[in-house]
């Protein structure tokens, strides 16, 4: 760990003076480090880009900030990284604002760091600017993380829920609800406690593998609000229907169990490590085997198909249906 003379964020580390920048080259800069970035400087001079930029900007507040299988940090880079990587694009660059609540332990900001650069180096993307404000305790929870990232969209690539045509499948790259289930058990609010890791992590080998089939439609990764709210959002926006095959969504028993127990659906559940995909019908079991031959698509499923019904439902094992409600009242604390 790195030597500071404090053990605990305090509003010193945000006023711009000595602390501050020993905040800023002791952590920040330490393991964030590369050519791009300038702590000197206010803002930072990009190399061109040949083709379409695409950018992204998201936030980020999770509790616990560290959880099984990542933390805040990498849940950043993951986060938006996939935004531009479902979008079509190939992530670049991002920029990072660091909310820092007073009395934080600053080897725990270490950790999250060291793991954020760790993230940005496997995802190849270069965080070049960035910002740090420290709040008083009790206005924040711990660290709040604020993002933007630039990407080079592909030129084969354009996709669109406008694009979805009636028959169209649906397939989604692994089992899903294991990030919003594994936090809550982090929580151990609930008197339960379980071994899930969450599946942050980046999906650009998913993205990439599949944008010059043909048929791709769309592709968005099912976080806050799951895997519904996007099948739900693709209804509202096509005038589809959608039926969904409920033994054929990969769920992992241990979310199943926590779900039952606390009276939670999965597929509301936030993941951070999955693509769902629009296909035509022809080049669906393309793009499933693409997708299972990569170590995060392994347990891929073709889920259902876009009909001409006006409603979401899900087909039971038994054949009966139920529909699919439009996600209402958040159903846990901000997971990410």
């Amino acid at each position: 760990m790195t030597k500071m003379e404090h053990t605990h964020i305090s509003l010193a580390h945000g006023n711009g003076g000595h602390y501050m920048r020993e905040l800023i080259s002791k952590i920040f800069a330490t393991y964030l480090a590369n050519p791009l970035l300038d702590t000197e400087s206010d803002a930072s001079c990009l190399p061109a880009i040949d083709g379409e930029i695409m950018m992204t900007t998201d936030g980020f507040t999770v509790q616990p900030l560290e959880f099984p299988g990542g933390n805040i940090g990498s849940l950043a880079i993951h986060g938006t990284v996939n935004d531009l990587a479902v979008a079509g694009a190939k992530p670049l660059y991002l920029t990072l604002n660091a909310f820092i609540e007073e009395g934080m332990e600053i080897a725990q900001l270490e950790r999250i760091i060291k793991s954020m650069s760790e993230a940005a180096r496997e995802a190849e993307v270069k965080i070049v600017a960035g910002d740090t404000k420290v709040v008083p305790k009790g206005q924040g929870s711990g660290l709040y993380l604020a993002t933007t990232g630039i990407g080079l969209k592909h030129q084969q690539c354009r996709l669109s829920m406008q694009h979805i045509k009636l028959g169209d499948q649906i397939i989604v790259s692994g089992p899903v609800g294991d990030h919003g289930t594994a936090v809550m058990l982090a929580r151990e609010q609930f008197g339960m406690r379980g071994d899930l890791q969450s599946d942050a992590a980046s999906v650009l080998p998913l993205t990439e593998a599949i944008l010059s089939v043909p048929g791709l439609r769309f592709m968005r990764d099912p976080t806050r609000g799951g895997l519904a709210s996007v099948i739900y959002e693709i209804h509202q926006a096509t005038g589809l229907g959608i039926l969904l095959q409920q033994d054929h969504i990969p769920i992992h028993d241990s979310v199943n169990t926590v779900c039952e127990m606390l009276g939670f659906d999965p597929l509301y559940l936030a993941c951070e490590g999955r693509v769902v995909a629009v296909v035509a019908k022809d080049d669906a079991e393309t793009v499933l085997h693409k997708w299972q031959q990569l170590p995060n698509g392994k347990e891929a499923s073709i889920i259902g198909e876009m009909t001409q019904e006006n409603y979401v439902a899900v087909q039971t094992p038994l054949g009966g249906e139920r529909l699919l409600e439009e996600l209402e009242d958040e159903p846990l604390p901000r997971i990410c």
